[in-house]
């Protein structure tokens, strides 16, 4: 744990030994696959804000506007908590909306990219004096408990439509974690991209300006770095489309020849077309969002919508 006078940091990463088995697990299975979370090195985060700032890319900007335009409403639902946890916190842009308005004591952003994270954490304790802030590096894709004593009412708040990366199980699962995390008396912010024409879904997962394509294929460079592997980025391209099934944007990384891949001392085959499944971003109507919060425990306070609905924010309580 590192810490300055208003900044505590807590560093919980994934155990190299878990992390490996986990990425060699999906590799060596026959629909090849690696886990998301694997994006979001320092060069990944970096590549992703820069996503959020396309012109394709509407989510971001959407829900910013969201956030802004009901503020205050938002923060007369929050009440006066003195505790706010984000989930997957990033750049930590958006959270800046809410501490201006609610003013918590307590800001706790939770990343597993470390580097990241401190240099974020490090800019709002310097831009926000009153402010504690307890940042935490982990896998929060995982059950996990907070590492020091919550005294006061928690929110959390999980922008960006991240809820959409896990499966709609897994979607599900992480809802119920979230409530026995806040408790009856604590409440979740959290953003969802809502169904709409396909045409907008495709174009905001291959952008004109190849970023997205540099994002995926960045995670290959993640895995050589952390498990030594020698994965040619030129030898595999971007490819993301909307499955209307399934209701998600299906994101790959697909070989462009006959080619053998080490990595943590195991060879990995691959045939020219064969593809790794990186990242799911599934869809919500209104109808099908709000059965799932009431299946994890919560009940449906609050939801905002742009004009073209696109996008919403929900604000769920116990």
């Amino acid at each position: 744990m590192a810490s300055s006078p208003s900044l505590l940091l807590y560093d919980n990463p994934p155990e190299q030994e878990d992390s490996e088995i986990q990425v060699l697990g999906g590799l060596l299975a026959v629909e090849k696959s690696i886990s998301p979370k694997f994006f979001y090195d320092e060069e990944g985060s970096k590549l992703f804000t820069e996503i959020t700032r396309l012109p394709e890319y509407y989510l971001t900007r959407t829900e910013l506007a969201l956030l802004r335009e009901n503020t205050d409403e938002i923060g007369e639902l929050v009440g006066k908590s003195s505790l706010l946890i984000e989930y997957g916190s990033g750049n930590s842009e958006k959270i800046r909306i809410l501490l201006e308005r609610i003013r918590p004591k307590i800001y706790v952003p939770i990343d597993i990219s470390k580097n990241y994270l401190t240099k974020a954490a490090d800019a709002l304790n310097d831009e926000y004096p009153w402010l504690e802030v307890r940042a935490i590096c982990l896998d929060y894709t995982r059950e996990f408990e907070l590492p020091f004593v919550v005294e006061d009412r928690p929110i959390a708040f999980f922008p960006g439509s991240s809820i959409g990366n896990f499966s709609r199980d897994g979607a599900l699962q992480f809802l119920k974690r979230v409530k026995h995390l806040v408790g009856d008396g604590g409440g979740l912010l959290v953003g969802v991209d809502l169904k709409k024409d396909i045409n907008v879904l495709n174009a905001a997962y291959n952008d004109a300006n190849g970023v997205t394509e540099k994002f995926n294929l960045n995670i290959l460079c993640h895995l050589n770095r952390e498990f030594s592997g020698d994965f040619n980025l030129s030898g595999f391209s971007h490819l993301a489309e909307y499955n209307a099934q399934e209701g998600c944007i299906q994101m790959f990384l697909k070989s462009k020849s006959d080619q053998l891949v080490n990595l943590a001392g195991h060879e990995i085959y691959f045939d020219k077309g064969e593809t790794i499944h990186t990242e799911n971003s599934h869809k919500y109507s209104l109808a099908e969002f709000h059965e799932m919060a009431d299946a994890a425990g919560f009940a449906q306070l609050r939801c905002w919508r742009d004009a073209r609905n696109w996008f919403a924010v929900f604000y769920l309580g116990g």
